[in-house]
């Protein structure tokens, strides 16, 4: 089959979704970019390249957020390159690495990234966790976009708290020289208090776009959350249509 057309030059192969820290909503933010960008006719998968607190089935262990990624892509991932590293116990990932005999490696995450971006034009990529997340003696999330070459975008938990945990992880993000592209407001007290002072204040910290502010939803559907996504003031340029990928 010939190539697609070659994708514009400093377009993005995709991007890394990263948090506050546990519970602040990534992978409903997650899955609302992959719909939001399909919306926009992008061939799209995604990636959760650890995951922990996953269950055996016939076929090995599973993890459920992986499992909505890996449903959300536009065309069928097999469960292994979407998630290479999963855990059964629900604890951080270097001590449930550790525990199972396995080393966490951003070399087989490449591999399975490629693979990937072989057969999309766009792969969203979620972490674990909070940004400062160990995952081995010598190894952190952050580590994951450096080796796989993407921007960043952090999501804010709004609750109690989310500006120190905001601004402690946007120092650490540029400090360790990757790109924040973007940030995304995701309400996760329904009964948060003073939500738009706290808004503003993030808005003058941060030093990147505000690319959405998520209400509080309950269980929302990703088309939901891509309703209220921004990717126009997102800093980066994605792919054009049918470019970048073997299925083009």
């Amino acid at each position: 089959m010939a190539a697609g057309p070659e994708k514009p030059r400093n377009a993005a192969s995709g991007v890394f979704v990263t948090g506050t820290d546990t519970g602040c909503g990534k992978t409903e933010i997650t899955l609302g970019l992959m719909s939001a960008l399909q919306s926009r006719g992008l061939r799209i998968l995604g990636m959760k390249p650890v995951a922990t607190g996953c269950e055996q089935d016939a076929e090995g262990l599973r993890n459920a957020d992986a499992e909505q990624i890996r449903a959300q892509g536009s065309c069928d991932a097999p469960y292994g390159v979407v998630n290479p590293f999963a855990f059964s116990p629900p604890i951080a990932p270097h001590i449930a690495a550790g525990e199972a005999g396995v080393a966490i490696s951003t070399t087989t995450m490449v591999t399975a990234f490629q693979s990937l971006r072989g057969e999309a034009e766009f792969v969203v990529v979620e972490g674990v966790g909070g940004w400062r997340v160990p995952l081995g003696p010598e190894l952190w999330l952050g580590d994951i976009p450096k080796a796989l070459d993407l921007p960043v975008i952090l999501v804010v938990g709004l609750k109690l708290g989310c500006l120190n945990h905001a601004i402690l992880t946007v120092e650490s993000i540029q400090s360790a020289g990757v790109k924040l592209a973007g940030w995304i407001a995701n309400q996760v007290e329904p009964a948060m208090l003073e939500r738009d002072a706290n808004l503003a204040t993030l808005g003058a910290l941060i030093q990147a776009p505000c690319i959405g502010t998520i209400p509080w939803l309950d269980r929302p559907a990703p088309a939901e959350i891509a309703a209220h996504l921004r990717l126009a003031q997102l800093d980066l340029e994605f792919p054009a249509p049918g470019a970048g990928s073997s299925a083009g």
